[in-house]
């Protein structure tokens, strides 16, 4: 008897052993899949933001009036109001349908650059930004379901290298395909955004193969109880928890938003929203109206995008996945992404046009302090992706340790107070450019 019980007892263990394996398996599986499905979608819309304004300021349309900038900054700003909103949608219709539908909303505005209109434009900047809330707040909370304190790091890492990863392929083809073009044809823009739309809706697609791995049982066991209820009932309460959901998630964005934690990070999150909508949106298109750098400018936009992705991919991998939790070490990360960015800025101040990222020329008429260097414009572009990697690798891993029952309300305020920030950046390069619709 004894001896049965010992028997049962080591197998009962060595099963148990098993699932934990089992569902770690699942867990790093969701991990790489929710990256490769992120490298696909911003492979199209990174690559979409980089050359955006060079491809509005080379359109031969007369009917179109609009502006990169002006869409970075309608994105910018409605992805950081719906912020608010975006944990409830999540909690109700669940983080792997949420980014499914918002994948959509960005093929929508990747397709919108094909045959380009106007008020198409700036429809799906809006859309988009709904998109792009609901998108990152179910990222968030995905990869914080998929991890525990023993793993945050190495998957906030993981999922980093392989998001930044898609800073590579399309910008590749753009300095292939534009290096030695002065303007942007017809043909070459819906070529290009043809390739983006499809790449996006693989990346939109790979979702579907996410797997479940919460509290399967509890769930069976409810599913039980409500057998025999009928459509009408299950439909009411469902509407009923929904409100109550809503109310519930409002008060723990308030309560969150209140904390120590939260208001301390707060800064660096505003920093990295502003940088954000610099290198993303500002810097390619300074590098393509520089006249020193001649034929090749457009070109460079491209090569200028790579560089930014290596930079965060080494950044995302040696602080993400090296870097074991540590508080002294975050601190020293974070610094060193501060020292890097000073750099980095400072010699972008010297040797990039200031007339550069608003002139409506072809190319740049005011010479810099410096004679403009490809080496250094690289450099640059190397340091922006490192030191935006060193903040956003430190951020999501200390949310996710800090906040790990309420992950999706904390990535919205982080979400919100970058992308807010990122909105009023695009703003002050509007109106200190004169840029006019």
């Amino acid at each position: 008897m004894l001896v049965l019980f010992t028997w049962t007892k080591t197998h009962w263990l060595k099963l148990e052993d098993l699932i934990e394996l089992r569902m770690a398996d699942i867990r790093t599986y969701n991990v790489v899949i929710l990256g490769i499905g992120f490298l696909l979608i911003f492979t199209a819309f990174t690559t979409c933001g980089n050359i955006e304004q060079t491809v509005v300021k080379s359109l031969n349309s007369t009917n179109f009036t609009g502006s990169g900038y002006h869409s970075l900054g309608i994105i910018y700003g409605v992805f950081s109001f719906c912020n608010v909103l975006a944990p409830i949608i999540v909690t109700i219709i669940g983080p792997q349908f949420t980014m499914f539908l918002s994948g959509v909303l960005y093929s929508g505005y990747i397709a919108a650059f094909i045959i380009p209109s106007t008020w198409s434009f700036y429809f799906t900047s809006v859309v988009i930004g709904i998109g792009a809330a609901m998108l990152w707040t179910a990222q968030g909370h995905f990869l914080v379901e998929n991890s525990d304190a023993s793993t945050i790091n190495r998957n906030t890492g993981l999922f980093w290298a392989l998001l930044q990863c898609s800073m590579l392929f399309g910008n590749l083809y753009v300095y292939f395909d534009w290096k030695g073009k002065t303007e942007i044809t017809d043909k070459d823009r819906k070529i290009m955004f043809t390739a983006l739309l499809v790449i996006s809706a693989l990346g939109t697609l790979s979702f579907l193969a996410l797997r479940k791995v919460c509290q399967q049982e509890e769930i069976l066991s409810e599913e039980e109880g409500q057998y025999l209820l009928s459509a009408r009932l299950k439909y009411k309460q469902r509407a009923t928890s929904a409100v109550t959901e809503t109310k519930t998630q409002f008060k723990t964005i308030l309560e969150i938003f209140k904390t120590k934690t939260i208001l301390l990070l707060s800064f660096c999150m505003a920093y990295s929203g502003l940088e954000l909508s610099f290198y993303s949106g500002v810097y390619g298109t300074c590098i393509g109206a520089t006249t020193h750098f001649g034929d090749v400018a457009k070109g460079l936009i491209g090569i200028s995008g790579i560089v930014v992705g290596i930079g965060e991919i080494v950044g995302g991998g040696l602080f993400g996945l090296v870097l074991k939790n540590n508080r002294f070490r975050r601190t020293s990360v974070v610094f060193l992404g501060m020292v890097v960015h000073f750099v980095a800025f400072y010699l972008i101040f010297l040797s990039i046009p200031d007339d550069a990222p608003v002139v409506f020329q072809t190319s740049s008429q005011h010479k810099p302090y410096l004679v403009p260097s490809l080496s250094i414009a690289l450099l640059c572009s190397f340091l922006l992706g490192l030191g935006d990697s060193c903040f956003n690798t430190q951020l999501y891993s200390i949310l996710g340790r800090a906040f790990a029952e309420q992950s999706a309300p904390a990535f919205a305020i982080f979400k919100f107070i970058q992308k807010n920030e990122s909105h009023l950046g695009q703003h002050e390069i509007i109106v200190m450019g004169g840029v006019s619709f």
